[in-house]
């Protein structure tokens, strides 16, 4: 059973819309492309070593793809992640059914992305790990996909872009299973799923008068 594992850069008002470039995904009038280079130090590049370290294959929506399939083949021969990331398969998820890829040991997941995610989850292999990816990931979120979450939240607010969480995404609780920060005050978080929302509750035991009216006043 291979799992799903998210990894994001995400601005602490969850915009995660072109971290590293001004012309990596202006759509939208986007203009802070790059936001989460300034934050990088050598803490950030342990944290991205770690979650390569572990033998995976990458996920990605097609924009994605493209904007890495135009890098990291081109990258220097000793930056370690190009080497990887040309060996490692990858799964690209593209509404357009004449999509071709261009980069080796690509995988277009077909018509069917949701069925081909559960086989592939059911198969055997490493596991599938995001990058990037917003609108393909609002398809995870609303078919309960993602097992793990590695979110590092940049102390920087964007005001409007593409957000991690869109609507109709899964409701339910995630565990903490790890936490550092970096010396820039980048926080970079490792959750597990956690079953469903528990509630408890604040308020007096029998409400007051005043609480009773503002009830009756909600619209």
């Amino acid at each position: 059973m291979r799992k799903i594992i998210t990894g994001a850069f995400v601005s602490l008002d969850g915009i995660m819309q072109a971290p590293g470039g001004p012309d990596e995904d202006p759509i939208g009038g986007f203009r802070y492309g790059g936001w989460a280079a300034p934050y990088f130090d050598e803490a950030m590049g342990e944290s991205v070593g770690e979650m390569f370290a572990n033998p995976f294959d990458l996920l990605l929506g097609r924009k994605t793809y493209d904007i890495f399939a135009a890098h990291w083949p081109y990258v220097a021969a000793d930056d370690p992640i190009g080497p990887l990331f040309d060996r490692i398969t990858k799964y690209v998820a593209t509404r357009n059914p004449e999509f071709k890829t261009s980069w080796q040991n690509s995988q277009v997941l077909g018509a069917d992305v949701v069925g081909a995610l559960k086989a592939l989850k059911a198969s055997d292999g490493p596991d599938l790990l995001t990058q990037g990816s917003t609108d393909f990931l609002q398809t995870l979120f609303r078919n309960d996909l993602v097992d793990e979450l590695s979110i590092s939240f940049f102390p920087v607010v964007l005001s409007r872009g593409k957000r991690l969480f869109g609507e109709g995404v899964f409701p339910g609780k995630l565990k903490l299973v790890s936490s550092r920060a970096s010396g820039t005050g980048v926080t970079v978080n490792k959750y597990v799923r956690d079953g469903d929302i528990v509630t408890g509750s604040f308020e007096f035991e029998q409400p007051t008068a005043a609480e009773l009216e503002r009830r009756r006043n909600l619209t």
